[in-house]
């Protein structure tokens, strides 16, 4: 008689099956509201960090703007503060130059007045006498003496104002570099968006870098170059004008801008022309040398580098030739490994990949080698070069300055009216038949 087979395992109720069915539908729904509330919560996140993030930008969009038309209204002050502080050192310079052509051009006048007062003393019995004559030419060398005496006060105050004038202008300068990087700082930040490639997260962006200064310090700093360089060119016109007052009180005109004279040179000072030209010579026949063997040593190592640049050319071709043989070698080893059964066997041709393969490597090794020698030695003949080209650069800029000083001493014997420089300053080149010195005058222009 056949049964019924019972499936073993534990047995529910019916009761049991309608509350289990209701929790899972209870549960889903109530899942479904907790992810519905969070989707809307970060649906509202979202729309509000997007138009935080949007709103902060152009807020400091804004402000970068705002600081970069702050900083140029300050670069654009401190540019015409500049220019006029050039246009009072000239002009000061000019004066002060003015003021040392009077004071010698006071020597003349002093040796005749000396010159008159000695041969009076000549004079014989009754004719020496204390007569107005004789008064009025002391008074003149006391006259002349005192208006040495005030020039000469006068151009140490130019020249102590010009000393003030250069530190306000070097001062000014650093701000308005300062200033200037700072326009391209801010204006490169200002110029970035989402899209740019070279954004970046940084380490510690926030810090606050040490050497801060506060806004105030900021544009009192600038302020205070500002005063300082309108005070003292302030000075200076004053000084200018207390110059041109003594000038004019002392010659009975204003100062003009054309020279006086040169005097005529002194056996003295003929012989110490001498003697200086012959060492000016001397010096620019052994710096002559010196030049010559270093263009030579020049010369020779152009050619070692050109020739160690290709065989450095050379050993990387080769380099990459052995790579390609390795990749064959690799390639048929790793082929051969595919081989059926007992097809695989280490054959002749097994031992000869292999034999090339380490070959190869060895070969690659030695060349990796040598080619770093040889780029060692590449680097050591260009830092070498640049030294040696430094020293010629030197070589020549002392002997193109030795040439010109011995052109400009030439005046000492040429009148002026008949002086035609030799050395051009704009071409940096002679009039006459360029000589090895000469050419490195070329070099330099």
């Amino acid at each position: 008689m056949a049964t019924l087979s019972v499936k073993p395992g534990q047995r529910f109720q019916l009761p049991d099956w309608h509350t289990n069915s209701y929790l899972l539908s209870t549960n889903a729904q109530l899942q479904r509201d907790v992810s519905h509330q969070i989707r809307q919560e970060a649906r509202v996140l979202r729309n509000e960090t997007n138009n935080q993030t949007i709103w902060d930008e152009h807020d400091n969009r804004t402000r970068l703007a705002e600081r970069i038309d702050t900083v140029n209204r300050w670069k654009e002050m401190l540019d015409k503060c500049l220019t006029d502080l050039d246009a009072e050192i000239d002009a000061l310079t000019q004066m002060k130059e003015s003021a040392e052509q009077n004071l010698q051009a006071k020597n003349l006048p002093l040796d005749v007045a000396i010159e008159c007062l000695t041969l009076r003393e000549s004079r014989r019995d009754i004719d020496v006498v204390k007569d107005p004559v004789e008064d009025e030419l002391h008074k003149e060398v006391e006259v002349i003496e005192a208006t040495k005496k005030a020039l000469q006060q006068r151009i140490s105050q130019a020249f102590e104002q010009l000393c003030l004038l250069q530190e306000v202008r070097q001062q000014l300068h650093s701000d308005h570099r300062g200033k200037m990087e700072t326009l391209e700082i801010d204006r490169g930040c200002l110029s970035l968006n989402l899209k740019s490639p070279n954004i970046s997260l940084k380490v510690d962006p926030t810090r606050v870098p040490d050497g801060s200064t506060t806004l105030q310090q900021w544009d009192n700093f600038s302020q205070f170059n500002k005063d300082r360089a309108e005070a003292e060119m302030k000075a200076a016109r004053e000084l200018r004008e207390a110059i041109a007052l003594t000038i004019a009180e002392v010659t009975g005109h204003p100062p003009t801008a054309h020279g006086w004279p040169q005097c005529v040179t002194n056996n003295e000072l003929e012989a110490q022309r001498v003697a200086t030209e012959f060492a000016f010579r001397k010096r620019l026949r052994e710096m002559e040398k010196v030049y010559s063997e270093l263009k030579w040593q020049e010369k020779n190592t152009l050619e070692e580098i050109a020739e160690l640049q290709e065989d450095i050319r050379h050993l990387e071709e080769d380099l990459r030739r052995k790579f390609l043989s390795l990749k064959l070698s690799h390639t048929r080893l790793e082929a051969r490994t595919y081989r059926p059964n007992v097809e695989l066997c280490r054959d002749q041709a097994q031992y000869g990949l292999t034999d090339e393969v380490h070959q190869l490597e060895a070969t690659i090794a030695a060349l990796k080698q040598k080619l770093a020698q040889a780029q060692d030695a590449l680097d050591a003949l260009y830092k070498h070069l640049a030294r040696l080209q430094a020293d010629i650069a030197c070589k020549a800029n002392s002997m193109l300055l030795d040439t010109k000083c011995v052109d400009t001493r030439r005046k000492l014997t040429v009148p002026a009216e008949k002086f035609v420089p030799e050395v051009d300053t704009f071409t940096r080149t002679t009039n006459r038949t360029l000589s090895p010195l000469k050419s490195c005058q070329l070099e330099l222009a």
